[in-house]
């Protein structure tokens, strides 16, 4: 695979090494003007630094990664689908359920790979919860939360937090969207309606203004009937990333927490036991994602890898499971606006009429 990279930031750098992880070639890179893509050229061991996106894309490429910034994923898929090339697009693939759409659209009639990195899908545990969950029979509850703390006080700043690069929605577009995304995936059942409250702890930063939340909690029901609550906040103190998952069914419970990506706790009633990565027990995915065997830790470069891979994979002609595409980035915009929609009105929002907004 020869690969090229729009944006040298720090998801751009996350994309080089899972993209030379998975095999490929990242020939050049391309940012906001010639002198970045000098700098991040040199920084990532990239061999040309592209004068434009489009200088880049009239290169011989297999596959190009955007890692802009959220506000400029539209223009810059839209641009890489044109030129006839698969993309991997970050999250969020855009910055509302309409322009996510015409990205979904568009790569449907152009008919080329386009995927969306939910790299949590891809811990070989988190496959094993999604097996053991869909073997468990009916879902009861869902409990899930993804913490951070790295925009605790107010002198903490990022692009993220200006909506013209980032969009209208921070912690739940950047990192709830990853809650919802595994919870919908180990699951195989949809949230159908919600009722989020959102909060804005900094309306200050730096001395700008901030127009995107710190943190949300949303309480959810799915097709099915199940019922959950979802917190997400980039203002928890001591939390680096973490992301857990826990779901109860009929059979038991399963929890899968990130930050301990090898184990996965199990509830039955009176017990609870931990299963670890590469046990005999585990299920033929979980197996294939295993890269080593049982008491050599992967971890979050690994998903990543892996969703690259697959991705890659999927260039090629094949068809791998749980690969996510630009419909499930579509799918984690229109959830995002559900959220905004609910916090605005403060009632409960079916995210069916959210997928028509």
């Amino acid at each position: 695979m020869r690969a090229g990279l729009i944006g040298g930031g720090f998801m751009g750098a996350v994309h080089t090494r899972a993209a030379r992880a998975a095999g490929a070639e990242v020939v050049a890179v391309a940012t906001s003007s010639p002198e970045g893509a000098r700098r991040a050229a040199d920084r990532l061991g990239i061999a040309t630094a592209a004068e434009s996106v489009e200088a880049l894309l009239a290169m011989d490429l297999d596959v190009v990664h955007v890692c802009s910034s959220n506000g400029a994923h539209l223009e810059h898929a839209l641009a890489v689908l044109a030129a006839g090339i698969p993309v991997i697009c970050e999250k969020p693939l855009a910055t509302s359920a309409a322009d996510a759409a015409r990205l979904a659209d568009a790569a449907r009639e152009a008919g080329l790979v386009a995927t969306v990195p939910f790299v949590y899908r891809f811990h070989p545990m988190a496959r094993e919860a999604r097996d053991r969950v869909r073997a468990g029979g009916r879902v009861f509850t869902i409990q899930g939360a993804y913490l951070q703390d790295w925009l605790l006080e107010p002198e903490d700043d990022d692009w993220r937090t200006d909506p013209t690069a980032g969009g209208p929605s921070r912690a739940f577009a950047d990192i709830g969207s990853h809650l919802a995304d595994l919870t919908e995936f180990v699951t195989g059942d949809r949230i159908v309606r919600l009722q989020a409250l959102t909060r804005t702890v900094h309306p200050e930063r730096n001395g700008h203004p901030v127009g995107s939340e710190d943190a949300a909690a949303l309480v959810v029901e799915t097709a099915s009937g199940a019922i959950g609550t979802l917190l997400v906040s980039q203002v928890a103190a001591g939390h680096d990333n973490g992301l857990v998952l826990e779901v109860g069914t009929a059979g038991g419970s399963v929890r899968f927490e990130q930050e301990d990506p090898n184990h996965l706790w199990l509830g039955a009633r009176g017990e609870s036991s931990v299963l670890g990565r590469g046990a005999a027990q585990t299920g033929t995915e979980a197996q294939r994602l295993s890269l080593v065997p049982p008491g050599h830790p992967m971890g979050y470069p690994d998903a990543f890898a892996a969703f690259v891979g697959d991705s890659y994979a999927a260039i090629r002609g094949s068809a791998p499971d749980g690969l996510p595409t630009f419909d499930d980035g579509l799918r984690a915009a229109r959830l995002t606006d559900a959220v905004l929609r609910s916090a605005e009105t403060g009632g409960w929002v079916d995210t069916a009429d959210a997928a028509e907004a």
